[in-house]
């Protein structure tokens, strides 16, 4: 069950207190609509009774996926002592779990997780289009604003790199990365217990370290 509780706010426009609803955790197997809200931004998007402004409030949140067996921890905070105490049994039965420090971030998770693809070779895969990006001279890396994961179909995974009004799409067999990952295994382990972040600056730390820089 989906656990929500309200909140005192006081609005960073009009300066003025109200309550609103924010959840601690959610099961989106009891609660879709809760899925959908997560992901438009729905959720997390705050109205003003007072003034009328809308702005955009990130609370830490629990967000189970059953079907798809994922556990997100969206916060800046590593998880604590109750959610590590749940997590070795749901990781022994095949769950995927992870931190997820920012809105953007816990979006796209779930869209990579509800697709069935590994979010290792996600990144991997991302990595390696901004290094492409860059190799091809489409623009220098203080020009990429995003590389964003948009869907996999058939074995394909689509990369958007974006960098101000231009950008470059990427459609990487996941067969290739996976080839790629194999040969170089020990270096993209990870604790899933421990509710990894698993993102653009973990892949980066990893290519740090394996070359001596960090």
């Amino acid at each position: 069950m989906s656990k929500s509780r309200l909140v005192t706010y006081a609005c960073p426009y009009c300066g003025k207190d109200f309550e609103a609803t924010i959840y601690d955790m959610i099961n989106v197997e009891e609660d879709p609509d809760l899925r959908d809200a997560c992901v438009s931004g729905d959720l997390f998007r705050v109205s003003c009774p007072h003034c009328k402004k809308e702005f955009m409030n990130q609370f830490p949140l629990v967000y189970i996926d059953k079907p798809h067996r994922f556990v997100l921890w969206l916060s800046n905070d590593l998880p604590g002592s109750s959610l590590l105490q749940i997590s070795k049994p749901l990781s022994d039965i095949g769950y995927t779990l992870r931190r997820c420090p920012t809105l953007h971030e816990f979006v796209e998770k779930i869209e990579i997780l509800e697709d069935g693809v590994n979010d290792v070779l996600v990144e991997l895969a991302k990595y390696d289009c901004f290094i492409e990006f860059i190799d091809n001279k489409k623009g220098t890396a203080e020009d990429v604003t995003s590389i964003e994961y948009q869907h996999t179909t058939n074995g394909v995974m689509k990369i958007n790199v974006r960098a101000d009004d231009k950008g470059m799409s990427f459609h990487i067999p996941i067969a290739m990365i996976e080839e790629e990952m194999a040969e170089n295994e020990e270096l993209f382990e990870i604790d899933n217990e421990r509710f990894p972040t698993i993102n653009g600056d973990w892949i980066i730390s990893l290519y740090q370290d394996a070359a001596g820089e960090a």
